[in-house]
């Protein structure tokens, strides 16, 4: 059984806090980090976003402008200083940053004797893929070896090498190419913090780096392969409003986030990075749920569907905890104490707005039409009452006109159905229970 750092793969408003929140319950075996990336991705020296490209005040007020993908990495390799597999020399892996291993750790052959914690992760994929299905190159801060200039080299690079897989696996890039991309093809190199130089604005990205082939992520296969990836999705239907929510007024105040970008739907950015995963042997071949004794060093398929999960709470997570290795308790469902509140209002501070139901909520239990259907009730009409049925188009259009607007429901429902398609590829490989 896999004992790897825990990573959750998902994409936006797919209900993966209150998932988090589950394991945040484990504190007695789990140390929780909740989305670290964005603090790269959006606002430090190696960004892959244009949100805040034009506004240096917002990202030096964020406090993560000096963030990079390697710092991060430091951060999750403190988190984690308690955790002795991730440094063991007796695992399979071995981190790929500076790391001092302890020597208890070194003198230990049976690392589950020391008394550590593992990490689970949870974050966005696609804070570690370059928007707009733009050809990845790995970040600098993470070693990427810069392009010897020459004719050439840069557009064999960064269109060729790392092109077809990395940039145009789906096609689309979640469809929208999102009107005009401000970003500059003639980025700074590692480390610039954008300003103007001579009137020109200068973005870090694209990085002046190579590509790793096929890998769609700007970080180094090696270090993904320190980590047990499992996945979480949930119908565009369902998240691209919620998401939409969140990027006007009044809100908008409250994220900081004053657009909607249909880039960061994250559905297309989710799918290659589990593509690429299954191909690199990462994950699978064998599915959750449908398998024996796993060979040393393979972890499952694990995808979590977020309808599934809100219709089976229990049935969802035992699964999923059976998968990663972690014994189920029917406790992890409940959070109701001040010092759970307390851990996560700390936790989601930084991503204000958007984590308010989960921070709000005290436990996770199965909508009302699945209760009825587990006690096996005979009243079948009530129990198709309850459910909570996909609507219609033509009613989810009507509802999304009262409640943003004609132009806004045309925004989202072209967002919604260009990811369709990617997020049920991943539904089919969902974990049944």
């Amino acid at each position: 059984m896999s004992t790897k750092p825990i990573f959750v793969a998902t994409h936006p408003r797919a209900c993966s806090t209150a998932f988090e929140r589950v394991f945040m319950t484990r504190r007695d075996i789990l140390t929780c980090v909740h989305e670290p990336f964005g603090d790269a991705f959006y606002f430090g020296p190696e960004r892959l976003s244009i949100r805040y490209e034009d506004d240096e005040k917002a990202r030096e007020e964020s406090g993560f402008a000096d963030s990079t993908f390697k710092t991060i990495f430091e951060r999750i390799e403190r988190e984690g200083k308690e955790y002795p597999p991730l440094f063991s020399p007796y695992n399979d892996t071995e981190f790929l940053l500076d790391i001092n291993l302890p020597q208890e750790a070194v003198d230990c052959p049976d690392t589950h004797s020391l008394q550590g914690k593992r990490l689970f992760i949870k974050d966005i994929t696609h804070y570690l893929v370059p928007p707009e299905g733009k050809p990845a190159t790995i970040a600098p801060s993470l070693g990427g070896k810069t392009i010897k200039k020459g004719v050439g080299t840069a557009a064999e690079t960064n269109g060729n090498t790392n092109g077809v897989m990395n940039g145009q696996a789906n096609g689309h890039a979640n469809g929208i190419s999102n009107g005009v991309i401000k970003t500059p093809t003639n980025g700074a190199i590692n480390g610039a913090t954008t300003g103007t130089t001579n009137g020109t604005h200068n973005a870090p990205y694209p990085y002046d780096t190579t590509a790793e082939p096929g890998n769609p992520t700007v970080v180094p296969a090696e270090i993904l392969k320190q980590f047990h990836f499992t996945f979480l999705i949930r119908h565009p239907r369902h998240s691209i409003p919620s998401y939409y929510r969140c990027t006007i007024p009044p809100l908008d105040k409250v994220t900081g986030f004053y657009n909607f970008m249909p880039a960061e739907a994250g559905y297309d950015e989710l799918r290659r990075v589990f593509d690429f995963l299954r191909n690199e042997k990462q994950v699978g071949p064998a599915l959750a749920g449908e398998h024996g004794q796993l060979p040393a060093g393979e972890v499952s398929i694990t995808v979590i569907d977020a309808d599934d999960l809100l219709d089976d709470p229990e049935g969802i997570i035992s699964a999923y905890c059976k998968e990663v290795g972690i014994e189920y308790d029917p406790q992890m469902l409940i959070w109701d104490t001040e010092e759970d509140h307390a851990r996560a209002r700390e936790a989601f501070e930084k991503w204000r707005g958007f984590h308010d139901d989960a921070i709000n909520s005290t436990s996770l239990k199965p909508r009302a039409h699945r209760i009825l259907r587990r006690f096996g009730w005979i009243i079948t009409d009530l129990c198709l009452a309850k459910k909570k049925k996909a609507k219609a188009i033509e009613n989810e259009d009507q509802e999304w006109i009262e409640k943003y607007g004609k132009e806004a429901q045309k925004v989202i429902r072209e967002c919604v159905n260009a990811n369709i398609s990617d997020y049920e590829y991943l539904k089919s490989f969902a974990i049944k229970v």
